[in-house]
């Protein structure tokens, strides 16, 4: 089955924008959640986001898990682009883990590592893609 290229760049394009403000979004939800992630929290009060904690609530119930559901989708879209296995478990790996330390892993101790690591590995993942362009493997 040949995908015409159209598709393709189209495919492309919005997963290099899905996955980019999914990334973006997640980490700004979290700098808003001075409570919940007190490191990264620190970081958005130094870059002067302190007054994101008023909707503290919103940003951890609704805003982080969208954001983090945008990526892991974009990442699927982004399949289509460029049929790269590893590249794309990489890159649904960090939206992946947000939604666990968000929803099963909420009240384990471990939550905050896990967490971290999953914003680490959708902004790594996103600046990765921005720079370096993937390739489409033949099949």
């Amino acid at each position: 089955m040949d995908v015409p290229a159209e598709k393709l760049k189209t495919a492309g394009l919005l997963s290099k924008i899905g996955e980019s403000s999914g990334a973006l979004g997640s980490v700004i939800s979290a700098m808003g959640c001075a409570m919940c992630f007190p490191a990264i929290a620190s970081i958005g009060a130094a870059l002067g986001l302190g007054f994101l904690d008023q909707w503290e609530g919103l940003f951890l119930h609704t805003l982080m898990p969208l954001f983090a559901l945008l990526a892991l989708l974009a990442n699927g879209l982004g399949w289509l682009a460029h049929r790269n296995f590893v590249r794309s478990l990489i890159g649904m790996a960090g939206p992946v883990l947000v939604l666990l330390a968000l929803y099963p892993l909420f009240s384990s101790p471990n939550r905050n590592a896990v967490l971290y690591s999953g914003l680490a590995l959708m902004v790594g993942f996103a600046l990765w893609d921005i720079f370096i362009r993937p390739r489409r493997k033949q099949t």
